[in-house]
């Protein structure tokens, strides 16, 4: 197993930054199969479409590349990765070796059904303990919703919930503790369509979607998750010449289409409850960009820091293997991965077009570096007139720390988040 770096501190890190860059990333789709009915993904399996993986070859190819590269992250998303579950653990190991110190993947929890019968315990454990040997540092399991009947009918998958609370003590045991990984949509809880003749209420939707945030994370608490991230919501109409999307988890389904006014209430709300609960459990969104998004919607764009996708950070699709500035510029591909040279790529981030979390969460933390290095003296300036903004990075910066940065193979220390529950009762008072 790679020896894992502190994300921030590591001296490559500094010198990447100083030079206009930051840490590179990769998204690899190895297969677009799935097994899942989600409404909010167009690669459910009920989509009538060809489907597609990557060969073992191609994408050692890929990883190689992206070790020559200084890529520090890779990650290895469907489809379901878990349908192809030997060639996962294969990419998993070769990722290490190959010297990628961030390696992740996640399940849409499938394997976790029928936790009834006989062999289930034992069958989980060879699973986590095969994980472990791995250099794999994130496993991330999908929840839709702390309704549990509602989260396994939107995912058409019987029983699962119960069989992640068993699972998750038993990768405990083997040194992986998984992160449970909200895609906020409307199922969620509360936050209906406003009926159409209607006026919308931003302050009845946003306590809406703050009652189905808060039980969202005192239900995956209860469950016995000690991480969580969230997915904002991604509907892109390919139709509007903006963006085409490559990777299909989006979806035109009214359960994550959201108005402008809506978006805003909906980031306005997880940035304010968010506060509550970073002393129980490591949440990984950080405050910052749920701020900066909240003030695109508002039509505050230039307040969010823009993309670094097609610049340090990469999509392969698994359909024809091609990469792309991110899953959702499929107009833009750069051909095979393994022919990029990054350092030739057009260093200016300028894109907002998406909310893709994986890429637009890093670009708002790490772009402020980027920024002082460009201009100091504006940079400085900017923090000095934005007090909230200022203060929500600040608190980032710490609470990343806090949390060991969100090492998947090491548990949370609560001791060290405890800080957050003062700061809490001083957020709400």
């Amino acid at each position: 197993m790679t020896k894992t770096k502190d994300p921030v501190l590591d001296p490559g890190h500094l010198k990447t930054l100083l030079k206009g860059r930051v840490p590179g990333q990769l998204i690899i789709q190895m297969t677009d199969l799935c097994n899942a009915r989600c409404p909010q993904c167009s690669m459910r399996v009920t989509e009538p479409f060809a489907r597609s993986r990557l060969s073992l070859d191609d994408m050692k190819r890929m990883i190689d590349a992206a070790a020559k590269n200084g890529v520090e992250a890779v990650s290895f998303t469907g489809g379901e990765t878990f349908l192809l579950q030997d060639d996962l653990l294969e990419m998993l190991r070769y990722a290490s070796v190959a010297g990628i110190p961030f390696t992740r993947t996640g399940t849409n929890g499938f394997l976790f059904r029928d936790s009834d019968r006989p062999g289930f315990e034992s069958r989980v454990g060879r699973l986590a303990e095969e994980l472990a040997k791995t250099g794999l540092r994130n496993l991330w399991i999908s929840m839709d919703s702390a309704d549990p009947a509602v989260h396994e009918s939107m995912r058409g998958l019987p029983g699962v919930v119960r069989g992640i609370e068993k699972a998750l003590p038993i990768f405990h045991q083997n040194g992986i503790w998984p992160s449970a990984n909200l895609g906020i949509n409307r199922n969620t809880g509360g936050a209906p369509e406003t009926p159409a003749g209607e006026r919308f209420d931003p302050d009845a939707f946003y306590a809406d979607c703050r009652r189905a945030f808060r039980k969202f994370y005192a239900f995956v608490i209860e469950m016995g998750f000690t991480m969580v991230n969230a997915c904002y919501p991604m509907s892109v109409d390919d139709a509007s010449g903006e963006l085409s999307a490559v990777y299909g988890a989006t979806s035109v389904s009214d359960v994550i289409r959201y108005s402008g006014a809506e978006h805003v209430q909906v980031f306005r709300a997880l940035l304010d409850t968010i506060p509550e609960y970073r002393a129980k459990i490591r949440i990984f969104s950080p405050r910052t960009s749920v701020l900066a998004l909240m003030r695109q919607y508002s039509g505050e764009s230039t307040q969010c820091r823009p993309c670094r996708g097609g610049i340090d950070f990469f999509f392969v699709d698994a359909a024809a293997g091609n990469a792309y500035p991110c899953g959702y510029r499929g107009g833009e591909s750069f051909g095979k991965y393994w022919d990029l040279d990054p350092k030739k790529t057009d260093a200016r981030a300028v894109c907002r077009r998406c909310d893709w979390e994986c890429f637009r969460d890093p670009s708002e933390l790490l772009g402020n570096l980027l920024a002082f290095r460009e201009n100091p003296v504006r940079a400085a300036g900017r923090l000095l007139r934005d007090k909230e903004y200022r203060a929500a990075l600040a608190d980032d910066i710490k609470y990343y720390g806090a949390c060991g940065y969100f090492d998947g193979r090491k548990p949370p220390d609560y001791e060290a988040m405890k800080p957050w529950e003062k700061k809490n009762e001083k957020h709400f008072t």
